[in-house]
């Protein structure tokens, strides 16, 4: 299998031209995905327009995750394409691993992340699905407070920001997830959230509580939050 580019910038560039413009078969652009290198897996995720079964979204699926970012990129977008437009496709999708979601959800690209977090919303009706996923965002979640918790003074900004970073899309998926959540490990995961001195943490967990009158603890604590940003998800409610 050849993951990588062209053997030189202009020959890739070239290439990836060619690709763009060329038309591809149904069989063509699968075969892609399977054994192309990262500019013929890209452009193929971009042309691709549908999945005729669980196999081939699964193959779409398996590139979400563990390759190029330019590729987990067009992939992220395809499916939210495909998902936003097909109830059969969100049938596909949905009998998937979740924790290849999950994973995504955390990915280093914000753009990944919002691509996913916005596509598995339409994966909320499939109760099994949005159970598991949920889990794995609790999970994620308490990895990423207790890597917090850990830190010290001494340890360096970007560090501490990748592990903000997983948290922060964490708590913006379980907005729409939180119904599934086990919900004593849910609210430790957003009382100790709402500690956090990045505001857009608190923020986060605002936009959750809101929802539900059995934080109101926690309600009434970010209502009056030093954060404007924070206070301003209840100036409406």
């Amino acid at each position: 299998m050849n993951t990588g580019f062209y053997k030189d910038l202009d020959t890739n560039f070239e290439k990836a031209c060619n690709l763009s413009e060329k038309e591809f078969s149904h069989s063509e652009l699968l075969y892609l995905l399977k054994v192309g290198n990262i500019p013929e897996k890209q452009i193929a995720a971009l042309k691709f327009d549908y999945v005729d079964n669980e196999e081939e979204a699964q193959l779409l699926l398996s590139n979400l995750t563990g390759c190029d970012g330019k590729i987990r990129e067009a992939i992220a977008l395809k499916i939210y394409q495909m998902l936003s437009k097909s109830n059969d496709t969100r049938n596909f999708f949905a009998s998937l691993p979740s924790k290849v979601y999950a994973d995504a959800t955390i990915d280093i690209n914000a753009n990944i992340c919002r691509l996913v977090t916005d596509s598995v919303t339409f994966l909320r009706c499939n109760s099994e699905f949005a159970h598991e996923y949920t889990e794995y965002l609790l999970q994620y979640s308490l990895q990423a407070l207790n890597t917090l918790d850990a830190f010290g003074f001494r340890d360096k900004k970007y560090v501490v920001n990748k592990q903000l970073f997983k948290l922060y899309w964490c708590l913006e998926s379980l907005r729409n997830f939180y119904q599934y959540a086990e919900e004593e490990q849910l609210l430790n995961v957003l009382t100790r959230s709402a500690s956090q001195s990045e505001y857009t943490i608190r923020e986060k967990v605002a936009q959750i509580v809101m929802l539900s009158d059995k934080y109101s603890d926690l309600q009434e604590l970010l209502r009056n939050d030093n954060n404007y940003y924070v206070r301003a998800v209840f100036l409406n409610h």
